[in-house]
């Protein structure tokens, strides 16, 4: 097909792409695609390769269109002609990665990463909401915390195993999930379970990853790897059925329920990259009739996730799978009591996990640590009914310990990763892991205990965040029946 001819079709009415040197006609799928048509629509007419290959897995297209729609291969002698989008600027990190054993810490990846990553991809795996200061916020408010040492302890082995939601984990440690991972290395969210697997940790996999889930699934090292499958509830709850029950067969250990964005938070950092970007060579509206305005990629993956879920769609969430649920996404002590009531405890709720969304969604919201500490003072009972996690600016082994010692189950990362991930592969983000369990191990032994098992609040000060916790209490253990549970 001569690429004159493809260039011509740049509307709503007729839309065809280029991918790997094969013309798609995706004019039909418009309406369907999970970003949204305006993502497709700029691409409209156009080799689309560039941008299509680290956000959608392999094969996504084949087995979406119709054979009538996939349109054979470009000609190649004509493939000059065809308008391409113009590469991203070239990374600014010069000379070869830093070696593995040269990172010392998370932030040390977090660095190589933005000069490894495109400016697109660091822009979407950094930014955050509004001002940012949820996200620092994150990051700062373990550091109010103190420890306090014990001394005269025989502190030569520690054990840092324990079990999330059933299954056995080294480490009281998850890998959050997080979108896109083949953006950060071509092995995605597979490379990050090949690492995982290695140090026999949980991965939570994103609705929106990279990769299919039977790719994830087979990237594990052994049959029995835990994976846990994070869900964003789709406005056609079809299409979330229909997931669901692939879930269901490939090995996946719980769902988790993300429910701290029912709308996508305001990133600016994330829209000022934009997902193709509006400075970019005939993408102002030239040449591509029907052009819209550019957004960026986190609001783009929230095109046709559900802003309507309520306590009572747990019913429904149940009749579609027998595994343990955790929801995600609590900010507050009444809701995490809810999360305990008898009702969705029946309805088979495990765990919470205490979470701002990274600082993505409502600026200025608390840090998971505060929302801990709530609990704790106004309603422990949560503590021993459901497993907590805790997920949000965890960067040092004493923030894991930190969160343990407040009664947390484990803690999950998501940006850690996904930075170890970057320019190394799964061997980062196997790093990233063995410098969380040497740090976790490291403060223990400080601490003067020999067990996770043994952490508890006499090992930590946190009067300093007294005045920093919501200081009204309501009646929680009625709150289930007037939320129609």
């Amino acid at each position: 097909m001569d690429a004159n001819e493809v260039a011509k079709h740049n509307t709503r009415e007729s839309c065809w792409v280029v991918i790997h040197g094969v013309v798609y006609d995706v004019t039909d799928f418009l309406d369907e695609h999970p970003g949204g048509s305006k993502i497709i629509l700029k691409l409209a007419g156009t080799d689309a390769t560039s941008e299509y290959d680290p956000i959608h897995p392999p094969g996504t297209l084949e087995e979406t269109l119709k054979p009538a729609q996939i349109l054979g291969p470009i000609d190649p002698s004509t493939v000059a002609s065809l308008r391409s989008l113009p590469s991203a600027p070239p990374a600014p990190f010069a000379g070869p990665l830093p070696p593995l054993e040269a990172q010392l810490n998370i932030d040390d990846f977090a660095i190589t990463a933005e000069r490894v990553l495109s400016p697109k991809a660091w822009a979407y795996y950094s930014s955050a909401a509004d001002d940012l200061f949820t996200k620092i916020h994150n990051n700062t408010a373990y550091k109010q915390i103190l420890l306090r040492p014990r001394i005269f302890r025989d502190v030569r082995d520690v054990d840092t195993n324990t079990t999330l939601c059933g299954v056995p984990s080294t480490l009281p440690v998850f890998v959050s999930p997080a979108a896109m991972a083949r953006l950060a290395h071509p092995t995605g969210e597979a490379g990050i379970a090949a690492a995982c697997g290695k140090h026999g940790v949980v991965q939570c996999v994103s609705n929106n990853a990279s990769l299919k889930p039977e790719q994830i699934a087979a990237a594990r090292t052994s049959p029995t790897q835990p994976l846990w499958f994070q869900l964003y509830v789709q406005i056609e709850r079809a299409k979330s059925e229909a997931l669901l029950q692939r879930i269901n067969k490939l090995g996946f250990t719980a769902i988790v329920l993300t429910l701290d964005a029912p709308a996508p938070g305001k990133r600016e950092a994330d829209e000022r990259a934009k997902n193709v970007g509006d400075s970019m060579s005939g993408m102002s509206g030239e040449g591509v009739k029907g052009a819209v305005k550019s957004e960026g990629l986190g609001r783009a993956l929230f095109a046709g996730t559900s802003p309507s879920l309520t306590w009572g769609d747990l019913k429904w969430l149940r009749s579609q799978t027998t595994l343990p649920i955790i929801l995600k996404g609590i900010q507050t002590h009444e809701d995490a009591a809810l999360a305990a009531s008898k009702e969705c405890i029946d309805l088979g709720v495990t765990g919470i996990i205490l979470s701002n969304h990274g600082g993505r969604a409502a600026d200025t919201a608390p840090p998971p640590v505060y929302t801990l500490l709530e609990i704790r003072k106004y309603a422990p009972f949560v503590l021993e009914r459901l497993e907590v996690y805790v997920d949000g600016g965890i960067r040092r082994g004493t923030d894991v310990v930190k969160a343990l010692c407040l009664g947390a189950t484990a803690v999950g990362i998501g940006r850690p990763a996904l930075y170890g991930l970057s320019g190394y592969g799964p061997e980062g983000v196997e790093r990233v892991l063995t410098i969380l369990r040497e740090e976790v191990e490291t403060t223990m032994r400080l601490l003067g205990v020999n067990s996770i098992k043994e952490l508890g609040f006499r090992h930590i000060n946190t009067r300093a965040l007294d005045a920093l916790i919501y200081q009204e209490s309501v009646e929680v253990e009625k709150m289930a029946v007037k939320a129609k549970l």
